[in-house]
């Protein structure tokens, strides 16, 4: 049965827990970074970090409002990167868990049509290998019936992860208790994907990228762009070899 995993950003405290539990069990290295005069750090999502903490803040009359974004691939239901994908078995879909898959065929994609196609700006490259690369869902943890990383690393209990259809029952009863306090509160595209994010306030308040353009269901305009050129890549590909 496909798995989804619920991040609740009203009890989320930006500890970073999860961001640091994931690039841990990833065994990924320290990288140079800058502080930016922000809690977010490093400033964005990274081939060795698959998982950041987003933060912001807003000024709502005379209170400073913080917002917390636990961001990371959301596992789409039906996936535009890899429905752009020209290279057989670059990106896979688990039939057992629903998670998207990038393996190391992905270096031989074009990384710009990848990464135009994802409506949360998630896909990164690795300058070395070339590979394309994001989170995985922990998938080698998950086949072990170990929690992903970051819902096993999270205190405060943001993160749920379980059968699609239980979370998505959960993910509707919680955000009915928080819009007696939050009447803006709303589930992130819960049709869609596989990662379902509530927040408490405009979408737009957390991340550019916290949600897919409603207008073109999922998909934004450059990945349906890259939809239909995508056999003409894959005829010049096959033409030189």
């Amino acid at each position: 049965m496909p798995k989804a995993i619920l991040i609740d950003t009203t009890r989320c405290t930006a500890c970073r827990g999860c961001q640091v539990g994931c690039k841990e069990w990833k065994n990924f290295p320290a990288i140079p970074t800058k502080q930016l005069g922000t809690h977010q750090n490093p400033p964005d999502l990274t081939h060795y970090n698959f998982k950041l903490v987003r933060f912001s803040e807003h000024l709502d009359g005379d209170t400073v409002q913080w917002y917390f974004f636990p961001d990371a691939c959301r596992h789409c239901v039906d996936a535009p990167c890899k429905n752009v994908s020209t290279v057989e078995g670059a990106i896979i879909q688990d039939k057992a868990t629903g998670a998207i898959l990038y393996t190391d065929k992905t270096a031989k994609e074009d990384f710009k049509t990848i990464k135009d196609s994802c409506p949360y700006d998630i896909p990164r490259q690795d300058p070395k290998t070339k590979q394309i690369v994001k989170c995985d869902m922990c998938i080698d943890r998950v086949q072990a019936n170990l929690l992903p990383m970051c819902v096993k690393s999270c205190a405060m209990g943001a993160m749920s992860f379980g059968e699609r259809a239980d979370i998505l029952k959960q993910a509707g009863e919680r955000l009915e208790a928080v819009k007696k306090d939050f009447p803006k509160a709303s589930l992130l595209n819960k049709d869609d994907v596989s990662v379902i994010y509530l927040v408490a306030d405009t979408p737009a308040k957390y991340h550019k990228f916290a949600v897919a353009d409603a207008s073109d269901t999922l998909m934004t305009r450059k990945s349906l762009l890259a939809e239909a050129i995508a056999p003409l890549r894959k005829i010049v590909q096959s033409m030189q070899g």
